[in-house]
């Protein structure tokens, strides 16, 4: 029985009717893919204007001949109670309502139309289909977190069971905890691993200490799908080497859709059938193919509240091989939000020099995980889980190659900790800045 499958559609969201609708997009040619999403955001925009208050306000000046003159909105324009965002005809009781994780420090709770949820897994299902994934049939480890709460607890163990999947507990990554886990890929037929990069990269250095690879012991494995995380290219090797099988990045955003699946070529495919996605600059101008700018999204087919040109918080390059029917991500560089500020007013990626001190500070395999705090303009703390205290030959190394990326004069200092702090989702963030 496809038990997925009939939950959604026992939720009132129209999968059947998504799918075939999904099929019939993609089988659109190049040559009137262009004509298709000229429609599909003229579409989208009439119809908030038209039918939502806060859309309305919100875009009073829009000339929707003129796509420039329609306005990017950010999650703190949507922080507003939710029915003041709906469209007409929609309310709590015949919409999706889910909430953002708050990992860019700005959560709020948003609300899809049901069919448009229903596309979005249509497009889930479509792309996991890439790489031989059935969500009815295959058996997934899921690595992401878990409610503490009874109720919220209860709801993810019956979607566990539901989408055939056993849960892994991120928040426990100690030896005892990695044993047991191992123990239960011996006693599951799993077909993929999904979920946080950082829990997995995790369990892949403790089967390289026991120098284990994965499939040898659960031979059904056949493909591990990171997500949530940057997935950096050492995690990369060191997961396909440990897991044994291929290593596929996925980039999605709850309030809108997947964004970004990457086929068995390992080229990260945009979704340019549900969403019209953007690289902006400063200036809200789009930049050219192979430049780095602001990811702006349009979710196309969402009436119960507009995502209209939505600047989803990130830095990221298309790929010059990219079309309009089949866009490219290149590189997710990273968080708006998470750059640091240096003393003489250069800013820097947090991500790119957490990648410099990372294949520095894991060399040795001593520190199993770390994150980078900056507390102020010239003072950085490395919080690391490590067997030992990092030896004052590694702090002086590590030092010298921030400075030497950065700029000289910083303060960097080290503590460490039995285990870093996640945050509720179980997702952990890389970098941190504190200041104001």
């Amino acid at each position: 029985m496809n038990l997925f499958d009939f939950s959604l559609k026992l939720k009132g969201f129209p999968l059947e009717k998504a799918k075939q609708h999904l099929i019939d997009i993609q089988n659109i040619n190049k040559k009137e893919y262009a004509s298709y999403i000229e429609k599909k955001k003229r579409d989208i925009v009439l119809y908030h204007l038209k039918h939502n208050a806060f859309y309305k306000e919100f875009a009073e000046n829009t000339n929707f001949e003129d796509w420039k003159s329609v306005p990017v909105m950010t999650k703190a324009d949507l922080q507003y109670p939710l029915e003041s965002l709906f469209s007409e005809g929609f309310t709590k009781n015949n919409v999706y309502i889910d909430k953002t994780s708050g990992a860019s420090g700005q959560p709020f709770i948003f609300s899809k139309d049901k069919y448009c949820h229903a596309l979005t897994w249509a497009v889930i299902q479509n792309r996991f289909g890439w790489h031989h994934i059935n969500f009815n049939t295959s058996k997934q480890a899921r690595f992401y977190g878990i409610p503490i709460n009874k109720k919220g607890y209860y709801i993810e163990k019956l979607k566990d069971f539901v989408g055939n999947r056993i849960r892994f507990n991120v928040f426990d990554l100690s030896d005892e905890a990695l044993e047991s886990w191992l123990k239960t890929f011996k006693t599951y037929e799993f077909e993929y691993l999904n979920g946080y990069t950082s829990s997995m990269v995790q369990f892949a250095k403790f089967l390289e200490r026991k120098k284990i690879v994965l499939k040898t012991i659960c031979p059904s494995l056949k493909v591990c799908i990171v997500t949530s995380e940057i997935l950096f290219d050492l995690d990369r090797t060191l997961l396909q080497k440990q897991f044994g099988v291929p290593v596929i990045n996925e980039y999605g955003a709850s309030e809108l859709d997947l964004i970004a699946f990457e086929n068995i070529n390992k080229k990260w495919i945009i979704n340019s059938e549900t969403l019209f996605v953007e690289i902006l600059d400063k200036n809200n101008n789009p930049v050219s193919f192979g430049e780095e700018g602001r990811i702006v999204i349009t979710s196309l087919f969402n009436k119960s509240q507009p995502f209209i040109r939505y600047d989803i918080g990130d830095i990221g390059v298309l790929s010059k091989e990219s079309t309009i029917k089949k866009p490219i991500l290149e590189k997710l560089i990273g968080r708006t939000n998470d750059m640091a500020i240096l003393p003489s007013g250069k800013k820097a990626p947090g991500l790119t020099f957490y990648y410099v001190t990372k294949s520095i500070i894991e060399n040795d395999g001593n520190v199993k995980e770390f994150i980078i705090e900056q507390h102020e303009i010239n003072a950085f703390k490395i919080l690391y889980v490590s067997d030992d205290i990092l030896s004052n030959d590694k702090i002086k190394n590590i030092t010298i190659e921030m400075e030497k990326y950065l700029e000289k004069g910083l303060t960097i200092s080290f503590e460490r900790q039995e285990q870093l702090i996640r945050s509720k989702s179980g997702k952990l963030k890389q970098f941190s800045s504190y200041l104001n």
